[in-house]
């Protein structure tokens, strides 16, 4: 196998097209159902490997505490999983993600952390076995190790690959941050949504359940709802502040995001069924054996 010293890879953000709650676990955690899909909008991790077994961030993250940076948590725990505290990495951040914003961006950057340094240290772990150390750091992290857009049940990590049409995407992120924690453990959070199917996911769409309190809770999130919503039909992802609407042309998309107020960020953004960072050459080059 080709071994390396130094390695870049990319680590999109997502969109949740619909969340449902249907339930909550003896053990805290909520029951879902939701429907993942990668945007063509991604951080960057550069990974240099290092023999003195220390793990250095080399891009400091404003507002992210060492033990709550799941770059770092991913790859200790991959290194204490394989028993290589030999090794270790110098990993630099190129954010584009916003933080808190439900677009995946702490769970991407530790899905490619585990992809990149399985290939760096030659750990040899499967995609199966990354998925499952990834499942005990964060349930939004496997679906990125997965790689494709998926139907997503049990806490997000029982997941089933989909085909959805890739749409374009105007993504709308208020001047906030959303805290998960926050959201799931309050009183007013839906958690009795029945459970519904893929197929009729796919054909009617769907809606974000975490959405009415979040609105509520977060008054620039509803603003953003209400601005991108004169447009197309708006919805927030996953527990965060962004929203998202799609449209058909890029063209669109641009004529639509061209009018973002000053008070909003935003971007446009192609849907994509395959992740960045399992794009052909990534997958030949980090899976040669095809083990996926």
């Amino acid at each position: 196998m080709i071994r390396f010293n130094h390695l870049k890879l990319p680590a999109p953000a997502k969109l949740n097209l619909m969340l449902n709650i249907i339930g909550r676990r003896e053990d805290g955690y909520h029951n879902l159902q939701t429907l993942y899909q990668f945007l063509d909008f991604c951080d960057e991790l550069a990974f240099t490997s290092r023999l003195d077994g220390e793990i250095k961030l080399a891009t400091p993250m404003e507002g992210v505490s060492p033990s709550d940076n799941l770059i770092l948590r991913a790859a200790k725990l991959l290194q204490d999983e394989c028993g290589v505290e030999f090794l270790g990495a110098t990993i630099k951040v190129t954010k584009r993600i916003p933080i808190g914003a439900g677009l995946g961006g702490g769970s991407s950057n530790a899905a490619t952390t585990l992809v990149g340094l399985n290939q760096l240290w030659q750990t040899h772990l499967t995609i199966g076995q990354l998925q499952r150390l990834g499942a005990t750091l964060g349930a939004d992290i496997p679906i990125f190790i997965h790689g494709h857009s998926a139907w997503a049940e049990g806490i997000g990590d029982e997941l089933t690959t989909v085909t959805i049409p890739e749409r374009w995407y105007v993504v709308v992120s208020p001047q906030c941050q959303v805290l998960t924690a926050r959201i799931f453990g309050h009183v007013d959070l839906i958690r009795n949504t029945p459970p519904t199917t893929v197929d009729i996911i796919l054909k009617n769409g769907g809606t974000n359940d975490c959405q009415p309190l979040v609105s509520k809770l977060y008054p620039k999130v509803q603003e953003a709802l209400e601005w991108l919503g004169s447009f197309a039909k708006a919805q927030m992802t996953g527990t965060g502040s962004s929203v998202f609407a799609s449209f058909t042309s890029r063209s669109e998309a641009v004529e639509v995001i061209q009018k973002l107020p000053e008070r909003f960020k935003g971007f446009i953004s192609r849907g994509l069924n395959l992740s960045p960072l399992h794009q052909a050459g990534t997958v030949l080059l980090l899976f040669p054996n095809g083990r996926l």
